[in-house]
């Protein structure tokens, strides 16, 4: 069993308070061997907070740069780092309770059908959404993703392949004229495989720009924080996380918004 599975019966001992997500929950969608860190999805409350900070520190974990794993910043989607050795390899977990591109509904729905989840872990649809990032590599998981997908219709609305569009399009005529609605772009398989290609990569640059709009605001409003992080990281005494967590919080309150689209300058 991995540490982050292990980790991950660690956190939800006693509650279901985190959901593997991300890299992981690539791993168990059988689409990857590995993943070299760990994401999960946190219940949104402040037991379940100290409960992960008490087990992180029980492995002699740090923080890396990011925000506190504060309820306060977490709300507005930034998310929390930390790291440590086990066994001679480097263990990195990523903590957030607002995920990119995924409703509060359907956060919630996550803490319903993954109770009593041994490893719980997000569905296909919740992946396939958080992967629309900027990096050219998650747009073939969320391919890969589309195909495992039992529901025609999501099939249609994540396929990042226009071979499989075409197919999709003679086998489920139907399905395929509702798609049309919810996903301009495949009209143009009318006019043929090039043009249904042009319009897969056009539709994927158009949401890695949205994402990257979305990171620059978090940068920008982190900015004070990135410059002070250096100084501070090297000035941390030998401390257990808790107390760590508490200089770290009160660092944070002077420099780093709880906000971040409050932010409009530099």
């Amino acid at each position: 069993m991995s540490v982050y599975l292990r980790l991950t019966e660690e956190f939800n001992r006693g509650k279901l308070r985190t959901v593997i997500a991300s890299g992981q929950a690539v791993v168990l969608h059988r689409l990857a061997i590995t993943s070299k860190d760990g994401d999960w999805i946190l219940r949104e409350d402040e037991e379940s907070l100290n409960h992960v900070l008490k087990i992180l520190q029980s492995h002699g974990a740090h923080y890396r740069f990011g925000a506190p794993l504060d309820l306060r910043w977490l709300r507005h989607g930034w998310s929390s780092h930390f790291e440590f050795s086990q066994g001679g390899l480097r263990v990195r977990t990523d903590f957030f309770t607002r995920p990119p591109r995924l409703s509060h509904e359907t956060i919630q729905k996550l803490w319903t059908s993954q109770e009593g989840q041994t490893h719980p872990y997000i569905g296909l649809v919740e992946l396939a959404e958080m992967k629309k990032t900027n990096r050219e590599k998650d747009f073939a998981i969320i391919g890969e993703l589309a195909r495992k997908m039992p529901d025609v219709s999501m099939q249609l609305f994540y396929s990042r392949s226009a071979r499989d569009l075409l197919e999709l399009m003679k086998t489920h005529p139907l399905e395929w004229q509702e798609a049309v609605k919810k996903r301009p772009l495949l009209a143009s398989a009318t006019h043929g495989r090039e043009a249904l290609e042009t319009a897969l990569d056009a539709e994927r640059r158009k949401l890695m720009r949205l994402n990257e709009a979305r990171l620059e605001s978090y940068e920008l409003a982190a900015k004070k924080w990135a410059s002070r992080w250096p100084s501070f990281a090297n000035s941390i005494p030998d401390l257990p996380l808790l107390e760590i967590h508490d200089l770290l919080v009160s660092e944070a309150e002077r420099l780093l918004p709880f906000n971040p689209h409050e932010i409009t300058s530099p």
